[in-house]
């Protein structure tokens, strides 16, 4: 006779293979990234939009979902954001690509390979000097 779930004691695990699947969607990734962007370059300059983020995200192996052994999958991200000008837009880039990889990987678990930043626009601050906010 075969032990059903309700006769197996507490302490035991359920096999692997048994427990289901893990599968995040396209758009809670992209979300997570959006406002991963947003928290690296606040504040945000005024009059900007914000952050926006797509995701191409790809389980893990075969469609085999991953938990606490690995990752669940791959997510490759790209960012749309405005930013404050003058800066170093270098520099704003590369704390966004690592705050979207960290928040990504601790909060679904995913591997990011990839984060594409693409600045859209740039908004000038006004400068001491400067009443009308351009740059020359």
């Amino acid at each position: 006779m075969s032990a059903t779930a309700a006769d197996r004691p507490a302490t035991e695990p359920t096999p692997a293979g048994r427990r289901g699947a893990t599968r995040i969607a396209d758009k809670v990734v992209a979300k997570i990234a959006a406002q991963a962007a947003r928290e690296a370059i606040a504040p945000l300059p005024p009059g900007a939009a914000r952050p926006h983020a797509t995701v191409a995200v790809r389980p893990h192996g075969s469609g085999a979902a991953r938990g606490e052994d690995g990752p669940v999958g791959t997510a490759r991200v790209r960012v749309s954001l405005e930013l404050a000008y003058p800066a170093d837009i270098g520099a704003r880039c590369a704390a966004v690509r690592r705050r979207v990889t960290e928040r990504v990987n601790s909060l679904v678990n995913m591997t990011v390979p990839e984060v594409v930043v693409q600045v859209e626009r740039l908004h000038p601050t006004a400068t001491p000097g400067d009443a009308h906010g351009r740059t020359s």
